[in-house]
């Protein structure tokens, strides 16, 4: 596995740096890759989905494991690197897609089996590619994924706290998550200025309901996060309807769980 002297050497050799503006920070600690690999189960015959690459450290723990990797890197500066560290584990079978996690066509790359997502997401577009992944690929199951510590929490957020939001209500329609392991910033090359944390998700029986009509419930009503329901969902939800879901109008939306907009979305119809 690479340790800092071993990912220095590789950028120095390669003449790059990383860059901020694709939230490149490289896991230096073989002990941090080896336990997130752990976390994710990952075991011969498995196949992971890796967004993110970079140079190739959680690669390299996710091959030792004797797991099949698909790779996703958007950065074209580090196939060559890429190439040369994923070459060095012998009889390591590895693919790497240079593309945008965001607009990837899912299907295509993971095929029609089963495949685990373990990566360090870049924390600038961590959030949304999460979603994106629990919408898009059905398939793909579960998902261990290194974030900011920020954004763990709110993931994982419970209804009556300031953390819980949009994201957390959206993830939480197609999976279960949990914070398995926080990460200090010591180990990455450069060093963040906040602590991370990784992320389990593991699929379950999505509700009834078309997500649709909850997510525009909630992106009204987080809009105006302030604001009582029966102000933010004005023309959308009727006093009526309110009481039919068993809903108080008079409650902030950080109040209700996902079965409680499920409720109201399905009093709506």
């Amino acid at each position: 596995m690479l340790g800092a002297s071993e990912i220095t050497s590789l950028l120095k050799r390669h003449g790059l740096e990383a860059r901020r503006s694709l939230g490149q920070n490289f896991v230096t600690d073989p002990n941090v890759v080896a336990r997130i690999v752990e976390h994710a189960g990952v075991g011969p015959g498995d196949h992971v989905i890796e967004v993110g690459p970079g140079v190739g450290s959680l690669s390299t723990a996710i091959l030792e494991a004797g797991a099949t990797l698909t790779a996703i890197e958007k950065d074209p500066r580090m196939l060559p690197v890429l190439e040369e560290v994923l070459s060095g584990v012998p009889g390591a079978t590895s693919e790497v897609v240079l593309g945008d996690a965001l607009t990837l066509d899912w299907p295509e790359v993971i095929g029609s089996g089963s495949a685990r997502l373990v990566a360090n997401l870049p924390y600038n577009v961590a959030v949304p590619i999460i979603l994106t992944v629990l919408e898009k690929a059905p398939n793909v199951n579960p998902l261990v994924v290194m974030v900011q510590r920020e954004v763990a929490e709110r993931l994982v957020a419970s209804p009556g706290g300031r953390t819980i939001g949009v994201p957390t209500l959206k993830a939480a329609w197609y999976a279960t998550a949990k914070i398995v392991m926080k990460v200090p910033p010591t180990v990455f090359i450069p060093q963040p200025r906040v602590e991370s944390a990784v992320v389990r998700f593991d699929r379950h029986g999505k509700p009834a309901s078309s997500p649709e009509q909850v997510f525009q419930m909630l992106e009204r009503a987080y809009g105006q996060r302030r604001k009582m329901l029966r102000r933010s969902l004005s023309g959308l939800v009727s006093a009526q309807q309110f009481d039919r879901a068993g809903i108080d109008s008079a409650s902030r939306p950080e109040t209700l769980s996902l079965s409680d907009w499920v409720r109201l979305a399905t009093a709506v119809r």
